[in-house]
């Protein structure tokens, strides 16, 4: 017979929904009422083959082909087979790319626990249809807007919609809204609008699809597209009335010579490259099993400098176990009385600590090791045994009432009734927050602490859980002793990361001396002086200073996190969070880099730009390795193309002023970018680099590539002029442009043996192998035919050469005078 308390308690309760039948979820998938919202980790087919093919430069490179068509030879249009051929490989790259996030995504999408047929089942969110009920537990994501059916202490965090703080306290007949995420409590609503009408999704739809962090890359590449968009016209103009009426050449040579002046301004494979070298490091990390939800994060954690990691699940994995039950005699100090009184007092804790894991029907990791280490008393909820008939009548512990654990206010409560009819108030909580300080409990917790253990406290209330000073005036009656697994892979990513450069902060809801004292067994550095958070300054520029000394914060509560990531990024770090909680969504959200496990909470999967799958914070150096790879390498080949375009710029400006000849056919041209750009940028683009990743990306690409280009600008111009002296009569032109191309060539290979540096030995084969070509190219009759080139006689052919190897000496000058004077 049940109890009359707790009848009455359950009255107003709604009875549990059972959810859509079968038939129903059809008639409503017949109608389209279905949750139909686009896949957010990766750009669709047709997005990618778009955003390769219609770009601004294929637009320019694909007239001038056109052009190169109509006035001949083909030889002349070889630059518009290769803008093709990059564009199928950044196609195929993106592709098999979006393949490798779309595989990961389906692995790592979160699954809502929906009733159907009068069960709860996991579905995709895209299996959801209007009315369906879903349950919610904490950390889970209201993946579309609906209505509470059933709430039970349920808090809901909608802070990243409205801005609004504080968790909001939801009961039957509420709205629920997509894009908020539990943060205590549990219950179950019904689907009011999925797809395209939910809220987040009217909110930001954009957002929701393709998104892409900050790239310093994309932005400073961009950026130098613009001005080479600017350099081309004014350049065409001069080139095409240079030649056309000074030279009074056929018209049909005069435009060849402009479009060769033209298309090497043009850094084309600089945007591929860029996209390739993204592509790649997405399908590298995906086979570690890390689901990158955008590009170019790679990219934003190879910057960070500072990385916060939430203990629980980060450095240490997520179950605990129960080492120790300590009971107190009220007043807080140590256990008293007869062995008798104690063993009656401790199987009593016991019942006390089981029930509370009964009345929270979705515990928390500690809970957990609670309810496994003392199962409820038999028949405590009154309920049927798994056979379905009712479990073993007499006195039973019932709940009443209940509170959720929440980490903001860091303990969770019961009402319970005992078998002997006795009612009370538990709390189970932290301690130093449940008791003031000061107090003779406290003495016991700091000795556990220190021994990087974790410590609850059980507590019996005075007032009843809806008082908002439930926690004053409480009476500890014991600690419960939780011991931590440390990941065994912790310790070496530390390490790293400090050999890295990247700070490392500890920031944990936990009592900060066990959470140094975690951070010590894996050698952090700083872990011996744990600061508690409720002492640091609200001030942003003050929490900043004291972040900066410190390592180890605990006591952190949610909204603490995001101010210290605020502080953090307001003196200048670039900061990555980690976290598995829910407690870690708003400083996952406003990090630079957020990284979630793949076990995590659904929310925290959902704002992270970076899932760990594997759950494995050993994968984190993986993806700072690649980003550093990416940015290093890109940053190297920028240099090669840029300075292509610097001295393709001068050469033209140097032909309309001295009123000669433009000294190239396009032919020429894409011959020397194929060799000293085009194939070497492509082995370097995806080199192992662990170079670490420094900003101002324009700036340090244009530091070199400007004095370089300009070298080798004015030395192929020298030795151009040069041989119009030497050559005369009859195809001088053909020998001329022989010679400039030699100069040129020459000059560009040492540039590339000094972006190529350090050498390795397939660095230096691909330098050797790239002068091999050229060398193939001036052996082969076929191939000087082809390429119009044909050095004439000795003299000047080694002139180029001395001019060459000048300019090489220069530019190994001016590489170290750009080094010391503008430092990266």
């Amino acid at each position: 017979m049940s109890d009359p308390a707790q009848t009455a308690t359950e009255e107003h309760l709604p009875a549990p929904h059972p959810g859509l039948s079968t038939p129903e979820v059809a008639e409503r998938v017949a109608r389209g009422d279905v949750n139909d919202v686009p896949v957010r980790s990766s750009r669709s087919t047709a997005d990618i083959v778009r955003a390769n093919v219609f770009t601004r430069f294929n637009a320019i490179i694909g007239v001038l082909f056109l052009i190169i068509l109509v006035v001949g030879p083909i030889q002349d249009g070889l630059f518009g087979f290769v803008i093709v051929a990059n564009t199928a490989i950044g196609i195929i790259q993106e592709l098999r790319a979006k393949k490798t996030l779309d595989s990961l995504a389906v692995i790592g999408e979160a699954r809502p626990i929906v009733r159907r047929d009068g069960a709860p089942c996991p579905i995709p969110t895209s299996g959801i249809v209007l009315d369906d009920v879903i349950e919610l537990g904490p950390g889970d994501k209201c993946v579309v807007d609906g209505r509470v059916l059933e709430a039970d202490g349920l808090e809901i965090d909608e802070s990243l919609l409205t801005g609004e703080a504080d968790p909001v306290l939801k009961r039957p007949g509420d709205p629920v809204m997509s894009g908020s995420f539990v943060v205590a409590g549990g219950g179950a609503f019904a689907a009011t609008k999925v797809g395209r009408e939910a809220y987040a999704v009217q909110l930001a739809e954009e957002a929701s699809r393709f998104t892409l962090v900050h790239s310093e890359l994309r932005t400073g590449i961009s950026q130098i597209l613009k001005y080479v968009t600017w350099m081309m016209a004014p350049t065409a103009v001069g080139l095409i009335v240079s030649q056309l009426f000074i030279q009074d050449h056929d018209w049909r040579e005069a435009v060849r010579r402009m479009v060769a002046g033209i298309v090497p301004m043009v850094p084309e494979g600089l945007v591929l490259l860029t996209s390739v070298a993204f592509a790649i490091g997405v399908i590298r990390l995906g086979r570690k099993q890390c689901l990158v939800q955008e590009l170019p994060a790679i990219e934003g954690l190879a910057r960070v400098d500072v990385v916060c990691l939430d203990k629980t699940g980060t450095l240490t994995e997520g179950g605990m176990d129960v080492s120790e039950l300590r009971l107190l005699d009220g007043d807080g100090s140590g256990e008293k009385g007869s062995e008798k009184d104690r063993e009656k007092s401790e199987a009593y804790v016991r019942q006390v600590l089981g029930a509370l894991g009964k009345a929270d029907p979705r515990p928390n990791a500690s809970l957990q090791a609670i309810i496994d280490a003392y199962p409820a008393p038999d028949g405590s909820d009154g309920s049927d045994g798994p056979d379905g008939k009712e479990r073993a009548t007499g006195p039973q512990w019932q709940c009443t009432d209940s509170l959720p654990f929440s980490s903001a206010r860091k303990y969770s409560g019961a009402a319970l009734r005992s078998p002997d009819g006795e009612s009370a108030t538990w709390l189970l909580g932290a301690p130093d927050v449940l008791l003031p300080a000061g107090d003779p409990a406290l003495a016991h917790v700091e000795d556990l602490n220190a021994k990087g253990l974790r410590v609850l406290l059980l507590a019996r209330a005075t007032r009843g859980l809806d008082d908002p000073g439930v926690t004053d005036g409480v009476r500890p009656t014991g600690l419960v002793v939780l011991e931590q697994r440390l990941r065994p892979d912790a310790g070496a990513t530390l390490r790293y990361f400090a050999e890295q450069d990247v700070s490392a902060k500890v920031i944990s809801g936990d009592n900060a001396v066990s959470v140094g004292a975690v951070a010590a067994k894996l050698g952090l550095t700083g872990a011996e002086g744990p600061v508690d958070a409720r002492r640091l300054p609200a001030e942003r520029e003050a929490m900043g200073r004291a972040l900066d000394e410190g390592a180890v914060f605990g006591r952190v509560t949610p909204q603490q996190k995001r101010d210290m990531v605020g502080a953090l990024q307001h003196r200048g770090h670039t900061v990555a969070m980690t976290g598995d909680g829910v407690n870690d969504v708003l400083a996952l959200k406003d990090a630079d880099i957020g990284v979630s496990m793949g076990s995590g909470s659904e929310a925290t999967r959902a704002v992270a730009q970076i899932v760990l799958l594997n759950n494995s914070f050993a994968t984190l150096p993986s993806v700072v390795a690649e980003g550093r790879r990416v940015i290093g390498n890109i940053t190297r080949v920028a240099t090669l193309f840029l300075t292509k375009t610097v001295y393709s710029v001068l050469l033209a400006i140097l032909v309309v002023c001295s009123q000669v000849p433009y000294p190239f056919l396009p032919r020429h041209l894409t011959l020397l970018s194929t060799l000293t750009i085009g194939i070497p940028a492509f082995f370097l683009a995806l080199a192992p680099n662990k170079e670490r990743a420094k900003p101002h990306f324009v700036r340090r690409v244009m530091r070199y590539a400007i004095p370089a280009g300009v070298i080798a600008g004015v030395a192929t111009f020298a030795a151009y002029l040069l041989a119009r002296h030497y050559y005369t009569g009859p195809g001088a032109l053909d020998a001329e442009t022989s010679a400039a191309t030699l100069t040129l060539f020459l000059i560009s290979l040492w540039v590339l043996a000094i972006i190529a540096r350090p050498y390795t030995w397939w660095r230096i084969g691909l330098v050797l192998a790239m002068a091999a070509g050229f060398l193939a190219v001036l052996a082969t009759p076929w191939l000087q035919h082809f390429f119009a080139l044909k050095l004439v006689g000795r003299t000047m052919p080694w002139a180029a050469v001395a001019i060459a190897a000048v300019a090489a000496a220069v530019l190994e000058l001016a590489w170290r005078w750009v080094g010391r004077r503008f430092p990266a």
